[in-house]
């Protein structure tokens, strides 16, 4: 028997930045996929975001890559997204993402940075925030293809 423990903070962004995900039925968009990681045998801790990107902090099976996982779940609910009427102007996610991984001890407090989403940005932009984890977690930026999807 194998005995692990990650949690990872994933974000991810709508093709170009767009504002697809309508507020008024983002718990729908919510429950898909944590019925995505439920199936993938992963936990599902916290999903939140805005308009144009989505905060998770998930833990995964051993057995499952991050990059796999990744892309089954952006996958798995574009496909979703492009046929539910709640989200008529959904073109797709960004090619790419961030993920950060913490320990338990990190745990709440993830969780309660997702659940304060939109309060946070009302002061602060998706590109500050996205460049600002980048940053903290010492990933060099390459400014030229920061948040492009041509």
């Amino acid at each position: 028997m194998s005995y692990t423990t990650s949690y990872y903070h994933i974000v991810f962004r709508t093709y170009r930045s767009e504002q697809t995900i309508a507020i008024e039925h983002e718990r729908e968009l919510y429950a898909y996929i944590h019925g995505i990681v439920k199936n993938l045998e992963g936990q599902t801790y916290r999903i939140g975001g805005m308009p144009d990107h989505i905060h998770m902090l998930v833990s995964l099976p051993p057995t499952l890559s991050l990059a796999a996982f990744v892309q089954r779940v952006k996958t798995d609910s574009s496909k979703w997204l492009k046929m539910n009427p709640n989200f008529p102007v959904f073109r797709g996610w960004a090619t790419g993402y961030a993920a950060f991984s913490y320990g338990l001890k990190d745990r709440d407090m993830i969780i309660g940075y997702i659940m304060r989403q939109k309060e946070h940005h009302k002061r602060k932009s998706f590109e500050e925030e996205y460049h600002a984890f980048l940053e903290e977690n010492g990933i060099s930026i390459e400014e030229r293809y920061f948040l492009r999807d041509d």
